[in-house]
């Protein structure tokens, strides 16, 4: 059992006796999503703050008309209705526009929230993750800068700023480090008293929709004789999600357990499964597929300013943090992508030039390093509109243009960083039947989890949630609106909503 596990013991294998109680939500992943999701169905509520002035004046005008009902509680479509911004999905800007009213625009003015916690109100649940409360974040290296702005990745009621402040350090170009983001969730889950909805260290490795007759002859009459469900009778339904997986104990060992949900939220994010780019000899030993794989090589003194070039394949900005990071290490380069450098779709032709003077730096050597035209950066060339097309064992790789013509190099090691699909491994079918085009992988931006906009539940499968990058919401800024969806959702599942 993980040292954490005294409130929801995670159930090994069904009774032989009835009395296995059936938990009414179960998160996968303990990422931001997570969080925020365990924060608002542990019974902290927002409410629209008295006097409080919003610079969007309709939407102003609409909380006013309640202030007293909690914004769970009311319409999300009609609050939302209206409002623009950088995501796709209303109530993503709406819980954002509410926390920060007017970011986009470089102010500063605060919250028109207020947090009440009304315990009576919460959710029993349980939050599955394989590493700390941060998820992914554990996994970056600590000392990338994030792409969005740091007061942009705190979480409700706790702002970022406030916290870095707290450690007597400031923001860099008003942005943060990876390890920061990592240790504020953590702390976020301490400082709200979330930890013990949290079981670290869990692998989930198969979520199905199972009878709940055949968990127990009892269980049925369990989950409607009150013991500990929270549903209305009227809205039973005779399946329950079993959700089995294994655990990591303290010695190393692993041990299988079964949980029994009413609900699953999908809250895993994209980070697990590195695109490879089906070349011939992608598998061998030199080709990484992480950026970790440069730091350990540098660590190890397996490249350096005498090696031959490493290869990064790519033109988003885990590319570009591996090109800063080998240029600091004065490591010779050799940069592969698709696209022209003037591509209006390339992430730097979209990024402001002041605040994120580095990114713009490794978009001006691609512009001005390239093969046929040599410029002022040592130890980098650029190959626009090029792709790989094999890995040699003699460490050649053979790289085509857009014409045709062919060119091999010798490299040291190869890092192919063009992005990341989620790992839905544990569902049927590997969720593609979830996606809005069920004939496709699910893909964060291209083919995303198909949720109601204003529950975040799958259209394809009731119970069942996504937040995040699952549902199209790729920065922490917006992931939030769908924990929100989702909580308010659950909570008149529940019964939980005032009447």
């Amino acid at each position: 059992m993980l040292p954490d596990g005294k409130m929801y013991p995670l159930v090994t294998r069904p009774p032989n006796k009835g009395g296995l109680k059936t938990l009414p939500v179960v998160i996968i992943g303990n990422g931001p999503s997570g969080i925020c999701l365990s924060y608002l169905l542990s019974g902290y509520t927002p409410y629209f703050k008295r006097h409080s002035l919003h610079p969007h004046p309709i939407l102003q005008r609409k909380l006013e008309e309640a202030p007293e009902v909690s914004v769970l509680d009311q319409d999300l479509e009609y609050l939302s209705e209206g409002l623009e911004g950088r995501s796709h999905n209303p109530v993503a800007l709406l819980f954002d526009t509410l926390q920060r009213p007017d970011t986009d625009f470089g102010g500063t003015a605060e919250s028109v929230l207020t947090w009440w916690h009304e315990p009576d109100r919460a959710i029993p649940h349980l939050v599955l993750g394989r590493n700390a409360p941060g998820g992914a974040w554990h996994s970056i290296e600590g000392s990338m800068i994030t792409l969005s702005r740091g007061e942009w990745m705190g979480l409700p009621d706790l702002p970022f700023k406030e916290w870095l402040k707290q450690k007597r350090r400031g923001l860099r170009n008003n942005r943060a480090t990876a390890e920061d983001i990592a240790q504020y969730y953590q702390h976020y889950v301490m400082k709200k008293g979330l930890q013990k909805n949290f079981r670290c260290g869990t692998v989930v490795t198969s979520v199905r929709k199972v009878s709940a007759e055949s968990i127990s002859n009892h269980t049925q009459k369990d989950l409607q004789e009150g013991s500990g469900s929270l549903w209305n009778s009227n809205e039973k339904s005779t399946e329950v999600f079993q959700v089995d997986g294994f655990f990591k104990t303290v010695e190393g060992d692993t041990e299988p357990f079964s949980i029994y949900a009413e609900n699953v939220v999908l809250a895993t994010g994209t980070y697990d499964n590195p695109t490879w780019l089906g070349v011939k000899g992608e598998n061998l030993s030199y080709v990484h597929h992480q950026l970790s794989a440069l730091e350990e090589a540098v660590k190890n003194n397996s490249v350096g300013i005498m090696s031959d070039p490493v290869l990064i394949v790519g033109a988003g900005l885990t590319a570009a943090d591996a090109i800063l990071f080998a240029h600091h290490c004065n490591i010779p380069v050799i940069h592969v992508f698709r696209r022209r450098v003037t591509d209006p779709g390339l992430i730097f032709n979209q990024l402001p030039k002041m605040m994120y003077p580095e990114y713009h730096k490794v978009h001006q050597m691609m512009k001005e390093q390239t093969a046929a035209c040599a410029g002022p950066y040592e130890h980098y060339i650029s190959f626009p509109e090029h792709h790989v097309l094999s890995f040699g064992k003699d460490k050649k790789c053979i790289l085509q243009d857009k014409n045709g013509c062919q060119k091999a190099y010798k490299i040291s090691m190869a890092l192919v960083l063009t992005g990341s699909n989620p790992n839905l491994s544990f569902l049927p079918n590997d969720g593609i039947d979830l996606a809005v085009d069920s004939d496709q992988p699910v893909n964060p931006k291209r083919n995303p989890i198909d949720v109601d906009p204003f529950t975040y539940e799958c259209t394809q499968e009731k119970g069942l949630y996504a937040l995040g990058p699952l549902a199209g919401d790729n920065f922490v800024r917006f992931v939030q609106g769908g924990a929100l969806a989702a909580a308010s959702s659950l909570l008149k599942k529940a019964n939980k909503n005032p009447p």
